[in-house]
């Protein structure tokens, strides 16, 4: 069946597809999760061969980009046939969100597998504040991923960074310093309202985008620049490096007018926006038509109608989703 192109009601054309493949995770970051956190039980997860399904689907609907989330992507068992499979759909990008525990050994199967292009978490250089963050996390095996990710010879690698006033803030020259020295892009995000959490008060430690760009600016000019890696992440570029800064601003510069993507969580519903609920069961359509992939395609085209106009996070710490980020998938 010829491409198609998806389109919502608001005239934007949908590309890119972030596919969740497990709400598990071997770290409990105080941002994504509960530190006592249920996980989905197996028969409410899609299979890989669904998920393969799901991105064939979409795909054959004119996508262009897909990335695989998690929680953490891998520790999916796997995980490795999936990446294969989707490989060789042609796609103009593929890429990976993960927080680079499982690299060192996993970094060069995934590229020899198709993946194009890895997103690392990186939230602290201080191996204390690091393990604080993530509770359950060991820089020193976050730092050996990223050499791996390197020695392994992705397309592109690039860091992600939450910041948080108070927590990390202060480690902001720090990692542009340490991405310059890996010669990788460094995304900053602020910080999303998913889930009810214990471990801070959202609206104290909201560090904007514009605040993190004056304490690099300190230190080095930033130059904007119209690249657009197909996501929501605005960038900057320094004269005297090639390496990119980039600023993902949910709350205080949002990206709601050229969105291009939705996301599928690992039980399969389809979620046309990060801040509102709105979503379709694609489980249940996977699982009651199996034999041919016209009702998922209808399904697909049709969820295109749900998708808001806009999200309305809130700068003032309350929680609009009660949803995890590791439900969500990035």
């Amino acid at each position: 069946m010829p491409n198609a192109t998806l389109t919502d009601r608001f005239g934007r054309t949908v590309n890119y597809v972030r596919l969740s493949v497990t709400d598990r995770c071997d770290f409990r970051c105080v941002y994504c999760m509960a530190e006592e956190m249920t996980f989905l039980p197996r028969q409410q997860v899609l299979t890989l061969e669904e998920i393969a399904q799901v991105a064939k689907t979409f795909v054959s609907l004119g996508t262009e980009k897909i990335r695989l989330t998690g929680g953490e992507p891998l520790v999916r068992r796997g995980i490795l046939e999936l990446v294969k499979e989707i490989g060789t759909l042609g796609l103009r990008d593929f890429a990976m969100t993960t927080n680079g525990s499982q690299l060192p050994t996993m970094a060069e199967p995934l590229r020899k597998a198709g993946l194009k292009r890895l997103n690392i978490s990186l939230d602290s250089l201080d191996a204390e504040k690091f393990s604080r963050i993530t509770r359950t996390g060991r820089l020193a095996q976050v730092l050996e991923g990223i050499d791996a990710a390197k020695e392994a010879g992705f397309e592109g690698i690039k860091l992600n960074t939450v910041v948080m006033k108070g927590g990390n803030d202060q480690e902001v020259p720090e990692l542009v310093e340490f991405a310059r020295k890996k010669k990788v892009d460094i995304t900053f995000i602020e910080e999303m309202p998913l889930g009810e959490i214990s471990d801070h008060d959202r609206g104290q430690v909201l560090c904007t985008s514009d605040e993190v760009r004056d304490i690099i600016s300190q230190r080095h000019e930033l130059v904007p620049t119209p690249e657009d890696s197909g996501g929501p992440a605005r960038y900057y570029r320094m004269p005297d490096s090639d390496v990119r800064v980039g600023f993902i601003s949910p709350h205080s510069h949002n990206f709601c007018s050229t969105c291009n993507r939705v996301r599928v969580t690992v039980e399969g519903r389809l979620l046309l926006c990060l801040g509102n609920e709105h979503s379709v069961d694609l489980r249940r359509v996977l699982r009651g038509h199996p034999e041919t992939d016209d009702k998922l395609r209808e399904t697909i085209i049709n969820a295109m109608d749900l998708k808001p106009e806009r999200h309305h996070f809130s700068t003032e710490g309350d929680v609009q989703i009660l949803r995890f980020m590791n439900m969500t998938g990035g």
